[in-house]
């Protein structure tokens, strides 16, 4: 039951995103809702393909579960509820983004991002194999990318006026935070699949102020580099 109950909870994430594009919910794709404000630190829309590649890892991770002599590990018992828990708030996420109830959409999307941080420390400590761990640590690092993402958006809705900085004054601070972030966390969790899911995003970022705000992006390269050197030269402690 404990496992028919996650390919459930996971077959409904995928059929509410095909069916949010598909129909569109509300009259209007997930990007067109995106594409509606600029907001700077949103990545170009090649960067959310990343998607396909979670789905895929997700379902490989359920469908290692079905022989017997696995069903019952530790690591499948512990993350059960929480897994089934992500499945619905990102469900709950596309629905309310479509329906423009921004300022829900941030606390579903940071009660998303807690459940994945307390998944992955479940799987942590039930001692996982690379694949065991892979499909939560890029989850997890887009999720943290796209929390981010998401305040940005809904202040600019706001029409929030930051405190007199610029917008790229703020989108700066938050690539840095966003940085250190990323470094931390491999550096703390022996984790280098976190990390160049920053990396993968923040050439997406650089891509898409080029044009506009060049500045935006010469420091979105930048900091790529340096996650990126960091996360192959520095391991990080057990």
């Amino acid at each position: 039951m404990r496992l028919w109950l996650q390919v459930f909870a996971f077959l409904l994430v995928i059929t509410v995103n095909i069916l949010a594009n598909a129909l569109p919910l509300n009259g209007q794709t997930t990007g067109e809702i995106s594409n509606k404000l600029n907001v700077l630190f949103t990545p170009a829309g090649y960067v959310f393909s990343i998607w396909s590649v979670i789905y895929l890892l997700i379902g490989i991770w359920i469908v290692r579960q079905f022989p017997k002599e696995r069903r019952n590990l530790p690591i499948y018992k512990s993350t059960n509820v929480l897994f089934i828990l992500s499945c619905v708030l990102n469900s709950a996420w596309i629905v309310l983004w479509h329906y423009e109830f921004f300022v829900t959409t941030v606390v579903i999307m940071v009660s998303l991002l807690l459940t994945l941080i307390t998944l992955y420390r479940r799987i942590k400590t039930s001692d996982p194999g690379f694949f065991d761990r892979l499909p939560f640590s890029i989850y997890l690092g887009w999720i943290s990318v796209a929390t981010i993402a998401n305040v940005s958006y809904v202040l600019v809705h706001l029409q929030w006026i930051g405190f007199g900085l610029t917008d790229v004054t703020w989108t700066i601070i938050m690539l840095i935070i966003a940085t250190i972030l990323a470094i931390r966390f491999n550096i703390v969790n022996r984790d280098r699949v976190y990390p160049f899911v920053f990396v993968w995003a923040f050439i997406g970022i650089g891509v898409q102020n080029m044009g506009a705000y060049s500045t935006i992006s010469y420091v979105a390269y930048s900091l790529a580099a340096v996650i990126f050197l960091i996360t192959i030269f520095v391991r990080g402690k057990k």
